[in-house]
């Protein structure tokens, strides 16, 4: 009989796991570049039921098994693109298709982002909203008149008092052998973990890497529908489980009762 209050009591762990990351993305709805997280699940170790006596023991199916409960596989991001929302700023750049813009933190390592709302940092480098700048460095400076992203990743940029462009680098992009694996910082950035493998460089428009577009910016991938769904499915179970507790512990009253 307590089996079922700690299978109950897994199950209600998992639904409120469940609840945390479907809130988080209702509540990033409208965060340009966010990617909809999901919660992965997967039934508990099985064993083995002890029948007593000789005559249970011939009743008994050869497969007499119980679970223990659910728990929580895995936390997965879903990388399905977003609405592109065109916005006409200069340094706003969507990936249309597959890729990420890589960025350098502040303590030396490499992450990655779809957030392309860029900017030029205090030393004049291309950078995201965070000031994180994007590797391979690109100078933009500051007396700056225009600057042009190509659709192949090719920044060009018109100094004041000049009329012709130049070059002034190249935004690299990288991909992923399963982006779902990728681990989430926050700030719209990822690591790679073992599931995701490491980075593979290519150029935009290149190996099945998306090209950029200037001027708009990806919107959320998060389908309010979906996710209302999802919460009243997973209050649901969640109700469920408290009800299985509430049962069992009736149960166990009343065995505790018959016993006086």
């Amino acid at each position: 009989m307590n089996d079922s209050l700690y299978i109950a009591a897994t199950g209600m762990q998992a639904q409120q796991k469940n609840l945390d990351t479907i809130a988080n993305n209702l509540a990033n709805l409208t965060t340009p570049g966010f990617k909809t997280g999901r919660v992965n699940f997967q039934d508990m170790v099985y064993r083995m039921g002890q029948p007593a006596g000789a005559e249970a023991l011939s009743l008994a199916p050869s497969n007499a098994a119980h679970g223990t409960g659910v728990s929580v596989l895995s936390m997965s991001q879903q990388f399905s693109m977003g609405e592109m929302k065109k916005t006409d700023g200069m340094l706003d750049v969507a990936i249309s298709g597959a890729g990420f813009f890589e960025v350098s933190l502040p303590d030396g390592t490499r992450a990655y982002s779809r957030g392309g709302a860029l900017q030029v940092n205090a030393d004049g480098f291309l950078s995201s909203p965070e000031g994180n700048m994007l590797k391979p460095g690109i100078h933009i400076g500051s007396d700056v008149k225009s600057v042009s992203i190509m659709a192949d990743g090719k920044v060009m940029v018109r100094a004041n008092g000049q009329n012709g462009v130049s070059e002034v680098g190249s935004i690299d992009m990288s991909t992923f052998a399963d982006p779902t694996g990728l681990t989430p910082l926050g700030q719209n950035l990822y690591k790679p973990s073992a599931k995701s493998g490491e980075a593979i460089f290519a150029r935009p428009g290149e190996n099945g890497v998306g090209t950029l577009a200037q001027g708009f910016t990806e919107m959320s991938n998060v389908n309010m529908i979906n996710e209302m769904v999802n919460l009243m499915t997973a209050q649901r179970a969640y109700e469920m489980s408290v009800k299985v507790i509430q049962a069992s512990d009736e149960m166990l009253a009343m065995s505790n009762n018959l016993r006086k």
